[in-house]
Formats: structure tokens, C-alpha cells, sequence
């Protein structure tokens, strides 16, 4: 079983910055989550949850949705078994609650960009723009 915390959560100023992270613990993580794809979701209010970012398991690809394009920054640190998700130039619509979670595809060569495709999921953190 793998256990992920994302953490950097809290309010910020719109054009201002913040840096999520997500460790993974539990079990054989090292091997388990150093072989997989990663990403980031958001849910707002009354919204369903969407991709923002997402990585595969070298950290050589990445995907980017279109509204976060040029402003987000995804990466990890297999060494750490961590990710993070580098926030830029806030916009208060980025306000949402923000999860990671674990790809399903040993190795897959892209980036995993649906819901599905991802197996465990972090409880999330917070994350308000202010405008």
C-alpha cells in the first residue's frame, strides 16, 4: 500500500507563488513509486476533479493542462520518492484543492493525463488565491 502526503498548500496573492510537495511512503515505495508516472489533480467547488500536471516515471516527459501552461512547474526527486508542483503567477481560478497520485502503467513512456489511469491518490491540500 502506498501512502502519499502533499504538503506547500495554503493562501497566496494573485502573481504570487507556491510549491506543493508529494512524498510517498508505505511498503516497497521505493521501488513501487520510482517506476511509475506521477501527477497532480485540483477540484474546485462544484467542479469535477482535472489534471494539472503530470510526469513520468524518469521525469523526462511532462504534461501541462492548458490553463496551467507556462505558469506550473512538475518534477521529482526519485531519490526522495517526492514530487512537486512549482506554482507561479496565481490566478485566483487556480484556487482548488490539490491531490497527487500514483500512475497504474509500470514505466509508461507518457505522462498520464485521466483520472483512471492513476491507482492511489493523496487526501490533498488547499490551495486559495486571492485576488
Amino acid at each position: 500500500q502506498v501512502h502519499l502526503e502533499e504538503s506547500g498548500g495554503g493562501l497566496a496573492q494573485a502573481g504570487g507563488s507556491l510549491r506543493l510537495s508529494c512524498a510517498a511512503s508505505g511498503g516497497n515505495f521505493g521501488s513501487y513509486v520510482n517506476n511509475y508516472a506521477m501527477g497532480w489533480f485540483r477540484q474546485a467547488p462544484g467542479e469535477e476533479r482535472r489534471i494539472v500536471a503530470s510526469i513520468t516515471w524518469s521525469g523526462s516527459v511532462t504534461f501541462y493542462a492548458d490553463s496551467v501552461k507556462g505558469r506550473f512547474t512538475i518534477s521529482r526527486d526519485n531519490a526522495k520518492n517526492t514530487i512537486y508542483l512549482q506554482m507561479n503567477s496565481l490566478k485566483p481560478e487556480d484556487t482548488a484543492v490539490y491531490y497527487c497520485a500514483v500512475g497504474s502503467q509500470k514505466r509508461s513512456r507518457q505522462p498520464l493525463k485521466s483520472g483512471p489511469e492513476y491507482d492511489y491518490w493523496g487526501q490533498g491540500t488547499q490551495v486559495t488565491v486571492s485576488s
